[in-house]
């Protein structure tokens, strides 16, 4: 191979039709037409003598040959995204840098309230947007630069992920005020025998507290599936069910709070960013400003 030939531009195509799976997705994350991205696929097939993606169906299958150089080509352009990102400084109190998570509870509840407030007075124009996204587009679209930050309860192991610790949390019970069955604490046998909300992202499954209850070889009363807590109050505000949320979310209805009736392992906030953002600048400042805000969340 004639080195004089390789082209990082290529590379970079590479990368994005890797990740995005079809030509005309990688073009609209490089912001160029498809019939450019394919005039690049046919130059590093032509530069490597192989047809580096298949189609199947709707997307683009990487052959072997693509498999085995697609970590090495993304390292070699992460190490020229960081020598370009460390010459540049990062100004916060300047810049109009717009950061975008995907989140749920607690970051969206408590956290980002923080965040904002803290930013309004040493970067007055740095902008936060917060959606929610599957976890299966979160790799591709913090590669893509779409997205900075991804915050959950659960782990989330990928090689192209960092990740850190940033909230820790317990599950307590929320019911209505005066309500008709529960007085001072909250029993087993009532816990059992109350109507519950379960929440999850997921459509069908066990969640942490029903796991817990298993091993106990008893079974709650589920009559009410949701997927986000922030739905919950009002629902137990009105009816006689109770659910479990994590307090630190809990602490803002007014609602009778208990706790639960059985041991249950502390719920535990990650923050996740792509590798390819780990030396930026600005990245590294926001992280700073998190952890910060963060540190009411964290056991001292």
């Amino acid at each position: 191979m004639n080195l004089h030939r390789i082209d990082l531009n290529l590379f970079a195509v590479f990368d994005a039709i890797y990740t995005a799976g079809s030509l005309t997705k990688a073009a609209d994350v490089l912001c160029i037409t498809q019939p450019a991205v394919s005039n690049s696929l046919a130059r590093l097939r032509e530069m490597l003598n192989d047809p580096l993606f298949v189609r199947t169906g709707h997307s683009m299958t990487p052959t072997p040959v693509a498999q085995n150089i697609i970590v090495p080509a993304r390292e070699a352009l992460g190490l020229l995204r960081k020598s370009v990102q460390q010459s540049h400084v990062f100004e916060p109190e300047v810049s109009t840098k717009a950061f975008n998570f995907a989140s749920r509870d607690l970051l969206e509840v408590s956290i980002m309230p923080r965040l904002i407030a803290r930013l309004q007075n040493i970067a007055p124009n740095i902008t936060l947007t917060n959606y929610e996204m599957s976890r299966q587009r979160v790799v591709s679209s913090m590669a893509s630069g779409n997205l900075d930050f991804f915050a959950d309860a659960s782990t989330f192991t990928d090689a192209y992920l960092k990740k850190q610790r940033i909230a820790k949390d317990r599950f307590v019970v929320l019911a209505r005020k005066n309500h008709p069955v529960i007085k001072n604490e909250l029993s087993m046998e009532s816990f059992l025998k109350l109507g519950q909300i379960n929440v999850s992202n997921r459509r069908t499954g066990p969640g942490p507290i029903d796991v817990a209850l298993d091993k106990l070889n008893k079974k709650r009363k589920v009559v009410m599936r949701g997927q986000h807590f922030l739905t919950v109050p009002s629902a137990i505000s009105k009816t006689d069910l109770i659910a479990c949320l994590p307090y630190h979310l809990a602490k803002h209805y007014d609602l009778a709070m208990y706790e639960l009736p059985f041991e249950l392992p502390p719920i535990e906030y990650f923050l996740y960013w792509h590798v390819s953002a780990d030396h930026d600048s600005s990245h590294h400042w926001m992280r700073e400003q998190i952890q910060e805000v963060s540190k009411a969340f964290l056991p001292d």
